[in-house]
């Protein structure tokens, strides 16, 4: 959502601080030099839910306990006055003792119950009725409406009615009012005395508004005094929660303690609090009595955290019907579907899933949900669970659906205690597989689960669920079976294409091998023809793009679509990327490649194809704003469609302007586009192509529709498919407050375009941009049948105030709620049906009506393209098998969470395993006891390093003083590794084991060595001896003895070590063989491995990687090291080399 509410107190803070600081909000935007902005105090008091105690009197500022204070509630709540939840003129101890009477408690506020839980305090201001006026800046599509009237106060009465008002225009171009237009137009009714004041107030009030991204702004009563003093008493206010990236810091800044509480508080307070940005993060309340349950706030978490849309909304705790829907417009209908039939209070949430969330995602969302769902006592009859949505656009149905079959699985038994049935609708991307796992699924965990693809309506299953329906009954359209997408293509001529041939073949006319760039498809550049295109038809056959941004999954979805319509030429002429430098991507175009080209910016994208006309824009909510200007200054572009989500109102709404001045039809913000049949498919509208194949979308059919959801889109196409002769053009505005272009922008287009036969209008609760369409049915310029519903009926029935998918979705007033739109467009002669079920019922009616009248002629269906399927996407399917290249068993970053050996990384670190225990799973793929680990950090720590002189270490040395990388320098001492230089640990380990196996005594051991006239590795030093032992191998020693369950290894090496220093006290057992023993004591007798794998992790070199690794630290410290020391290039010394060379050979070198 964009537009949400903020606490008073958080309001009072960004004013307070920022009246006197923000820049003016447009050069004419004049105040006196005389202004002092007021200086308001207020505190905070928040009741904490586990000690049952409120804020404590040390955390509060000095002036609380001098001062009369006001104390209330700051929960959202409207008209506390009149709901006597004001404590007005008292002192500290008083209100401190009506804050306590009420924290915790419920309050029932209209038909609202909520417990209170954060209240404010504020000095009284004493003040006659006639100082007391009310201000209101509230945003609309026009611009920022300003609202006053001299009448302010408790009894204000109906403002919309008394106020005078003031546009600030959206439109960039048009002129700001100037100061004495404010004066002349808002404070008619004050007295003069005042009006310089309250001018130069307004104007810096609403400079704040601007800079701050408010989106509402009310303050009643603003009192000014005779003295020339401006209080504003009570306070609401909105933000656009999408302007965080701009406006984040001073909003925290203003919130920071040290700004508002004494210095002492202040460091106490800002201690846990600070966020990225001075001061902490903007908090957003939940509405009143909708405190955030700890699920709703951990999905919130969640959704957060990623770039899909998790939402959960608990309505009714014991209710018996759950959804789990995907996609913001089919969550509406779902529950619109729900409370239709009756079943409003049985309702249990609101809730979605969209966006492509993870396997991981989908299973923490599930698994929330049907905890929730499977708590309190057993209703008799049984619960339901919906778990439906719409035809996805690019959403693996399927993988998604493995997250909510691992959470099911899990409550297999919780299912049956408390009666579930479930009941599954869901189309899109491999939604076949989806379907077939939940209906395998049904059958292992013993509850009737009923599953339906997209030939079902999307809401048929509700009354199926609640019991007012058969199967029977239910009408399933029979449509005939639709084409996979995922078959070979014809051996047949295609868009004039001849067949095609694989790259190393013979052509058997010409004798010619074929090559790579036979393969390459190139195309003519047509000459420019938008101009001669009527204004209401903005995509055509011939309609070419720009598209911004990588996006070559988007890409490719546009040229499949184009080839299944038979265009002569892609739709993509090229694409634009700032960021990387001129470059050719290769796309498909059937089963041969084309090229297509990037650019670094538009001037030169245009320049260069002047036959586009059209842009999609995929830049993020940050950057599309700036992009989206560059694009307005190019004359040749028509339409452009915006597809980010969470772009800034202000930008929004000045981009939409903007447009409008330059002729440019926009589509979007947050939309997934639009679709003209047989002709020009914007980004991934109209889903995968199996979608695109089963519904028609490949030639023209004869309906055009208008809808905010994408999702809900692609459920139109299909429906328009199954009952009528198909979709003429689609467009999804976008669920934003402002869409570039509304719902009567793209009717009335449709209602000049001769081809387009009738119209459809999916609207939605929120907005009154469905009164436009009425006004112009009325008014006789829309002549055509329209069929029109509005989504979001089930909002009147919800107690407290529930955001829905879209950031426009909330109605504002009754004229914005659904059934109110639904009712005000039936009686103007819409056709609106009794319920969104009923919507394919009144479409196939008035299509067969208009076909009896002849306005539509049915022209024969021709047989769909065949359409090669990619790669990735069939094997992703199961259609296609390919032996992997590699195999890894000890990692795997695929899923939600990075996996060790099986292991969550989280649990990793819940475990406090260590390094040792992370080199336990990734070496040898099971958790280790943790002496096991805790040698294995001992060894990395003894092996570290052994001075500067070593060959390893010299290398390091050398290389670093080259003026490598650490990388370099590293690899440079790593090499050296080997049977001389680091490998005795594992031939140590080699021979000994060798030698206990064989059965030999030590002596015997020792004989054997000297008769083969080798060394004993491990044994020997060149300083230490007996009588000056090594302290590393008296730690092993220690530690091994006290610690390890068994250590026989260890043993037989001290064994040896007594006949060794027998003859000379420096053949001690040295600490590589001490740690290599022992490590054979780990693998031979820990119980961790049998003999088996004990003897092959000796063979493959386990214990090289030991020292390996430890050295390593070393190494890279003596790198680090000498490029501190900026040690220079180093030469040998030429005195430190014996040369020997040849005698002198004499030779004639003459030619």
């Amino acid at each position: 959502m964009s537009s949400k509410a903020i606490r008073e107190f958080d309001a009072k803070l960004l004013i307070n601080y920022w009246l006197a600081r923000s820049p003016p909000a447009h050069p004419d935007a004049k105040v006196s030099s005389g202004f002092v902005a007021p200086n308001p105090k207020v505190a905070q008091i928040s009741w904490d839910a586990e000690t049952n105690t409120i804020t404590s009197d040390s955390q509060l500022p000095a002036w609380v306990f001098n001062t009369k204070l006001v104390a209330k509630p700051d929960q959202l709540i409207k008209r506390r006055g009149k709901a006597g939840l004001l404590k007005l003129n008292c002192d500290w101890a008083d209100a401190k003792q009506w804050i306590a009477e009420r924290a915790g408690k419920p309050q029932k506020v209209e038909s609202v119950t909520g417990t209170l839980n954060n209240f404010i305090v504020e000095p009284f201001c004493p003040h006659p009725a006639n100082t007391e006026f009310y201000v209101c800046i509230n945003s609309a599509r026009e611009g920022d409406w300003i609202l006053f009237t001299h009448e302010g106060g408790v009894d204000v009465g109906d403002v919309d009615a008394k106020a005078f008002k003031l546009l600030i225009p959206a439109d960039p171009s048009e002129p700001f009012p100037a100061r004495e237009e404010w004066t002349k137009t808002l404070l008619s009714g004050v007295p003069e005395s005042k009006k310089e004041s309250l001018t130069d107030f307004l104007i810096r009030l609403y400079s704040v508004y601007v800079d701050l991204h408010f989106a509402y702004l009310e303050i009643n009563p603003l009192v000014a005094t005779d003295d020339g003093q401006i209080s504003y008493l009570d306070m609401a206010a909105k933000l656009d929660q999408t302007a965080d990236f701009i406006c984040g810091p001073k909003w925290a800044i203003a919130r920071d303690p040290s700004v508002y509480l004494d210095s002492a508080l202040a460091a106490s307070a800002g201690a846990s609090t600070k966020g990225e940005d001075r001061g902490p993060p903007m908090y957003w309340p939940a509405p009143f009595g909708r405190d955030l349950t700890k699920e709703e706030a951990y999905i919130a978490r969640l959704d957060s955290g990623t770039g899909a849309s998790l939402k959960l909304t608990v309505l009714n705790p014991t209710g018996r019907i759950w959804t789990m829907v995907a996609g913001g417009g089919a969550s509406v209908v779902y529950s619109d579907a729900i409370a239709a039939h009756g079943f409003a209070h049985e309702l249990a949430n609101y809730g979605e899933y969209s966006g492509a969330p993870s396997e991981g995602q989908t299973y923490e969302y599930a698994k929330t949900l049907l905890d929730l769902m499977t708590r309190g006592e057993v209703n008799p009859e049984g619960k339901l669970l919906i778990i439906g949505g719409g035809i996805a656009n690019f959403t693996n149905v399927a993988a998604t659906f493995k997250g909510i079959i691992r959470a099911l699985k899990e409550y297999k038994v919780a299912l049956a205690k408390y009666g579930v049935r479930i009941f599954v609708r869901r189309g899109g991307p491999n939604y076949q597989e989806g379907l077939k796992a939940m209906r395998l699924l049904g059958e292992d965990l013993g509850v009737q689960i009923e599953v339906f693809g997209p030939e079902t309506h999307i809401t048929d299953i509700v009354p199926l669920a609640l019991g007012l329906k058969t199967k029977e009954e239910v009408d399933i359209a029979s449509a005939s079976a639709a084409p996979s997408g995922a078959v070979t293509p014809a051996a047949a001529p295609v868009n004039g294409h001849k067949e095609d041939k694989p790259t190393g073949s013979i052509d058997t006319q010409t004798g010619a091998r074929i090559q790579p760039q036979d393969q390459i498809v190139t195309f003519e550049t047509a000459p420019a023809e938008a101009g001669n295109r009527p204004d209401y038809l903005p995509f055509d056959s011939n309609t070419r793009s720009l598209v911004f941004g990588l996006q070559p999954r988007a890409i490719q979805g546009m040229l499949d679509f184009d080839f299944a319509c038979g265009r002569k030429t892609p739709s993509v002429a090229a694409m634009i990327y700032p960021f990387g430098g001129h470059h050719i991507q290769k796309f498909y175009w059937g089963t041969k490649e084309t090229l297509l080209p990037v650019y670094t910016s538009f001037k030169e994208a245009v320049a260069k194809h002047p036959d586009a006309d059209v842009v999609v824009n995929f830049a993020s909510s940050r950057s599309v704003y700036a992009s989206t200007l560059e694009v307005l200054e190019l004359p040749q572009i028509r339409a452009l469609a915006l597809i980010a989500e969470g772009v800034p109102e202000r930008h929004a709404r000045e981009i939409l302007w903007r447009a409008k001045k330059a002729g440019v039809l926009i589509i979007g913000p947050a939309t997934v586009g639009g679709i003209k049949p047989g002709c020009f498919r914007i980004g991934n509208s109209g889903g995968m192509m199996d979608n695109i194949l089963s519904s028609k979308l490949y030639r023209s059919g004869s309906v055009g529709y208008v809808s905010k959801s994408g999702g809900m889109s692609n459920e139109l196409n299909n429906i328009l498919s199954i009952t009528t002769n198909g979709t003429y053009e689609g467009i999804a505005i976008g669920g934003d407050r402002y869409p570039g272009t509304t719902f009567i922008d793209h009717l009335l287009r449709y209602e000049k375009d001769p081809n387009c036969k009738f119209l459809v209008l999916l609207g939605e609760v929120g907005g009154v941009e469905e009164y436009r369409v009425i006004d112009a049915v009325k008014q006789g310029i829309i002549k055509k049948p329209i069929v029109a519903w509005a989504i979001g009926t089930c909002a009147k029935m919800f107690t407290t105030e529930v955001q829905f998918g879209h950031a426009g979705s909330m109605a504002n007033s009754d004229l914005e709620t659904a059934s109110a739109k639904n009712a005000a467009m039936k009686a103007a002669g819409f056709i609106v049906p009794d319920t969104f079920e009923d919507l394919p019922t009144v479409l196939r009616e008035t299509y067969n009506k208009l076909v009896g009248q002849g306005v539509i002629v049915p022209k024969p269906e021709r047989p769909p393209p065949a359409i090669p399927v990619d790669y990735k996407w069939a094997q992703e399917l199961g259609m296609v098998r390919k032996p992997a290249a590699f195999i890894s068993t000890i990692s795997d970053e695929r899923g939600a969470e990075l996996m060790y050996s099986g292991v969550k990384i989280s649990e990793v670190f819940e475990s406090e395993m260590g390094i040792g225990g992370v080199i336990s799973l990734l070496w040898f793929k099971r958790t280790l006891p943790s002496f096991c680990t805790k040698f294995i950090e001992m060894a990395l720590m003894l092996t570290a390093d052994h001075g500067p002189a070593v060959s390893g270490a010299m290398n390091t040395i050398i290389t670093s003083r080259a003026g490598k990388d650490l990388i370099s320098s590293l690899v440079s001492g790593l090499l050296t590794i080997g049977d001389r230089f680091g490998g005795a640990l594992d031939n140590a380990a080699r021979e000994f084991s060798s030698a206990y196996d064989r059965g030999l005594t030590p002596r015997e051991y020792v004989d054997q060595m000297r008769k083969a006239n080798k060394l004993i590795p491990g044994i020997g030093h060149k300083i230490k001896s007996v009588s000056n032992p090594d302290f590393r191998v008296q730690v092993v020693k220690e530690f091994v003895l006290k610690n390890f369950p068994s250590h026989k290894m260890l043993d037989y090496a001290l064994a040896v070590e007594k006949v060794t220093t027998a003859k000379k006290d420096t053949l001690i057992l040295n600490v590589d063989g001490c740690l290599a023993v022992c490590f054979v004591d780990i693998l031979r007798n820990s119980g961790a491995f049998n003999a088996e794998e004990a003897d092959e992790y000796l063979r493959i070199g386990v214990l090289n990687g030991i020292f390996t690794l430890g050295r390593s630290i070393g190494f890279i410290g003596h790198h680090l090291d000498q490029k501190r020391l900026r040690a220079g290039l180093y030469r040998h010394p030429s005195d430190d080399f014996h040369i020997d060379m040849p005698q002198r050979i004499l030779a004639n070198y003459k030619k």
